[in-house]
């Protein structure tokens, strides 16, 4: 069944959670988990456009990497509700060496640029500010728990901090690349 009514009243539970404790919805815990589950929804608008595409980076193609930082999603999702899982220092670097690849076929970056250019890009630029706010989401629950009000007993790795702020960096690169790839300009705004 997919209702079961015990969240009615505005609590719910993490399946490390005392048994017979509920908690608020609103806690720090559940809007990061909630804006992570938004990001990698979102992400799967994303990985059908790329989809159409047939743009890779290392051969490795757009739609892969969306689906691996999918992947990487749920494993965070994971660690915040009290699982031993957490991001590897590895998947770190993989995210890195893909920046680094893009960045090579990109003209160096001197201003900021306006989100647009194609529907792909556009969709990166969109998905980068859901990782922002994911990223924020986290970190508050990381300071939380590192000044004894946590809700869990377990603290965010430094592993999963690390790969939720190249995510978003990861994001801008592929907006970028994206309106590269067929030729249009960066747009910096007028101010």
């Amino acid at each position: 069944m997919l209702y079961t009514g015990k969240g009615d009243g505005g609590t719910t539970k993490l399946f490390n959670t005392p048994v017979g404790e509920r908690l608020s919805k609103s806690a720090n815990i559940f809007e990061a988990l909630g804006t992570i589950d938004e990001l990698n929804s979102f992400l799967g608008i994303v990985k059908v456009l790329c989809t159409q595409t047939g743009y890779a980076v290392n051969a490795q193609s757009f739609e892969s990497i969306i689906h691996n930082v999918q992947e990487n999603l749920f494993i965070i999702q994971a660690e915040l509700a009290g699982s031993a899982m957490s991001i590897t220092e590895s998947t770190i670097h993989e995210v890195e060496g893909l920046i680094t690849n893009i960045e090579t076929n990109l003209p160096p970056i001197k201003t900021f640029f306006i989100s647009g250019g194609t529907l792909l890009g556009a969709h990166f630029d969109t998905a980068r500010t859901i990782a922002r706010r994911a990223e924020r989401r986290v970190v508050a629950v990381h300071e939380a728990g590192s000044q004894g009000q946590s809700l869990r007993k377990n603290k965010v790795s430094e592993q999963t901090l690390k790969y939720l702020n190249r995510l978003s960096s990861l994001f801008y690169a592929l907006a970028r690349y994206s309106n590269h790839l067929v030729g249009i300009d960066e747009k910096p705004p007028s101010y």
